[in-house]
């Protein structure tokens, strides 16, 4: 998550490149209109290879560093192996080259699509387990589930990794500015997962007060399978820090789910959600101390069946 609301943006050179891509998915059981069980333990072992990556790339994922674009690569393999068609998206900020990742899932309507995203780069100070290996990591899960289980939604299923998100919302805002207004109008919705395992986690859904028209039943939706998962939420304005921003601006209608950064958990909170009162969500936000040691297994797995069962049901 991106330390402040608004920063300057460089502007750089955007281009789209496709990478080989699988244009047909491959052969599946007849389709499951229920959402799976999103496995914690897979979600994890994404976790893990993110550390690693960050271990043999000078200990970060970040913008600019060979851990970002290794990150990159290692989702993109995964996808394209499940039958996703994906692209790479590079634009330029700080004199260095930048990479969003983009996978649709073939069928469904592309006149009308439901796109959920979070960023892939942490910060230069360590690996960004949580901020946002967490969100990644689960985006993936539910991607892989979704082509595993010949998922055929109504709606066009599609995900995207941000580049770039802290230093300013870059990647998610050169990848609006990019859209033409047509293109812009197709996507239904947009959901965003910016760190969803925090170690003293809350459980916030995005509100949906000064959203688009359309957000009220993201916020709704995201609310009603946390509470189904046994926590109740609460509806926090996260003002701007994260990629919905630029989605939001674009009159999209969108929402998320975050379980809390620098902020102090109250008495209240931790006496609902457990954890310690008076301690940050995450004591290792933005530090190096941000590992797979930094992830509250319960918080990622409530939120991981959350996730996949809210994009089941909004691209139904």
């Amino acid at each position: 998550m991106a330390a402040a609301a608004a920063m300057a943006l460089t502007a750089g050179g955007l281009g789209l490149t496709q990478a080989t891509a699988t244009t047909t998915a491959p052969p599946h059981a007849a389709a499951a209109q229920a959402a799976p069980d999103i496995s914690v333990e897979k979600v994890q072992g994404h976790l893990t290879e993110l550390q690693k990556i960050a271990e043999a790339n000078g200990g970060n994922r970040a913008h600019g560093e060979p851990g970002y674009k290794a990150s990159v690569t290692y989702l993109q393999e995964k996808l394209e192996a499940a039958g996703f068609t994906t692209q790479v998206q590079e634009f330029t900020e700080g004199g260095a080259t930048g990479y969003n990742l983009v996978a649709d899932l073939p069928g469904g309507d592309e006149n009308n699509v439901l796109m959920a995203g979070g960023h892939l780069d942490s910060v230069t100070e360590g690996p960004g387990i949580n901020d946002n290996g967490t969100g990644s990591a689960t985006l993936l899960e539910t991607a892989l589930a979704a082509a595993d289980s010949g998922y055929k939604p109504t709606k066009h299923l599609r995900f995207a990794w941000w580049g770039a998100e802290e230093l300013g919302l870059v990647g998610s805002t050169e990848y609006v500015k990019s859209l033409s207004d047509d293109d812009k109008s197709k996507i239904n919705s947009y959901l965003n997962f910016d760190m969803t395992g925090s170690p003293n986690p809350g459980y916030f859904v995005y509100d949906s007060a000064n959203e688009p028209e359309g957000s009220a039943d993201v916020q709704k939706t995201l609310t009603g399978f946390l509470d189904e998962g046994g926590v109740e939420a609460e509806a926090t304005d996260i003002n701007g820090r994260s990629d919905h921003a630029a989605f939001s601006e674009a009159g999209i209608p969108n929402g998320g789910i975050f379980t809390g950064a620098e902020e102090i958990k109250t008495e209240a909170q931790a006496q609902k959600w457990g954890g310690e009162a008076g301690k940050a969500f995450d004591p290792c936000y933005h530090a190096d101390c941000d590992t797979t040691e930094n992830v509250d297994e319960k918080a990622l797995d409530v939120n991981a069946d959350a996730i996949a069962k809210s994009v089941w049901k909004l691209s139904e």
